[in-house]
């Protein structure tokens, strides 16, 4: 073999591994941004349970001041404005313990919802184990 063919064969060789490269640098690159999405949403649902853990927080202490103002107002009261007054507790208890109910479903819905996308992405990326190559950090 030649000198001058053997350079043109390493020159080739050369570029080929340059496009190899490229394309893992462009690999890395979706999966930075694939995570730093991924890691977005997180953040967000994170501050969505907070500012509900916040707001149970309030309810609840805005429900225990009102409960014991009403428990200190009913003890000189008759037993059946009691009863009643009871009663409405327990439906506005009822109520908030529904609607939290519902907001938490919903977040976890949303949650699951998050970790399938990211599952599939995983999945996907996996499948494609010749052209992707998936590295836990």
């Amino acid at each position: 073999m030649k000198k001058e063919h053997f350079e043109i064969l390493l020159e080739d060789m050369n570029t080929k591994f340059n496009i190899v490269l490229e394309s893992h640098e462009a690999l890395r690159s979706e999966i930075r941004e694939a995570r730093e999405e991924s890691n977005s949403k997180h953040d967000h649902t994170s501050f969505l349970i907070q500012t509900l853990n916040q707001k149970i927080d309030t309810v609840e202490s805005n429900l225990s001041v009102r409960i014991d103002s009403v428990e200190s107002s009913l003890s000189v009261r008759i037993d059946s404005v009691e009863s009643s007054l009871s009663a409405r507790i327990d439906s506005v208890e009822l109520s908030l313990s529904a609607r939290i109910d519902s907001v938490e479903f919903n977040l976890a819905k949303k949650i699951d919802q998050v970790a399938d996308d990211l599952s599939a992405h995983r999945t996907d990326t996996e499948a494609h184990h010749g052209i992707y190559c998936v590295k836990e950090t």
